[in-house]
């Protein structure tokens, strides 16, 4: 299971495959590791996680990657639910230049991500500025007029989706199920060492009260 964000790099100050055209500069394995726990600490939850260990690599996006049945111009809204009923889930994306393995500040990044039943919608779809976001896109400007935007999808593992596909709406999905293993996206942006998938950990040790994921996006912002 998928979703595409779309990241607007700012210099203040997400469907089509994300493969970078060539591995990042830097190895910046520790540096993820560390921003990713930074992030979950600052929420003060003391919960399990689904992983015995936080995931510690990163997507990486690909610049100008073809946009699928994109609509541009999404609201920017922190709170993307448009009514849509389902698990409460929070995404905590980071930011980091792949260049320099440090986080990256006043981007924006634009979230598109299908509702219970696998429909997608002017529902679920936003952009918000630096920090909260499943498709992938990333403009190198703090606006979505920027040029360059890169893309990238974020996954969930197939365990996870097992088990909310058997929740009350979810179970309504009609749709032919895709596996990770057989998805070729998936393929593509897992190589290379990267790794695209959401950490996610219960809130309350109780999921259907809400989950939380983590993940850090690797952007080089010079291309």
């Amino acid at each position: 299971m998928r979703f595409t964000s779309f990241v607007s790099l700012a210099v203040l100050a997400g469907v089509a495959a994300a493969v970078p055209t060539a591995p990042a500069p830097r190895d910046c394995s520790a540096e993820v590791a560390r921003y990713n726990m930074e992030r979950r600490e600052a929420r003060g939850l003391t919960k399990r996680t689904f992983y015995t260990n936080m995931l510690n690599l990163t997507c990486v996006t690909a610049p100008e990657t073809v946009l699928e049945n994109y609509v541009e111009n999404p609201p920017v809204i922190s709170d993307i639910t448009a009514g849509q009923l389902g698990v409460a889930f929070t995404v905590d994306i980071g930011v980091m230049d792949t260049t320099t393995c440090k986080p990256l500040s006043d981007v924006m990044v634009e979230l598109w991500g299908p509702n219970a039943v696998g429909d997608y919608g002017s529902f679920l779809r936003g952009a918000v500025q630096t920090g909260n976001i499943q498709r992938l896109l990333v403009h190198p400007s703090a606006s979505e007029s920027s040029g360059v935007v890169h893309t990238g999808q974020l996954f969930f593992t197939d365990p996870w989706t097992n088990i909310i596909g058997q929740y009350t709406n979810y179970n309504l999905n009609k749709n032919s199920r895709m596996l990770n293993a057989a998805d070729p996206n998936f393929a593509a942006a897992n190589k290379n060492g990267f790794n695209s998938i959401i950490d996610i950990e219960e809130i309350h040790d109780d999921w259907p009260e809400g989950i939380i994921g983590y993940i850090t996006v690797g952007v080089n912002p010079t291309k």
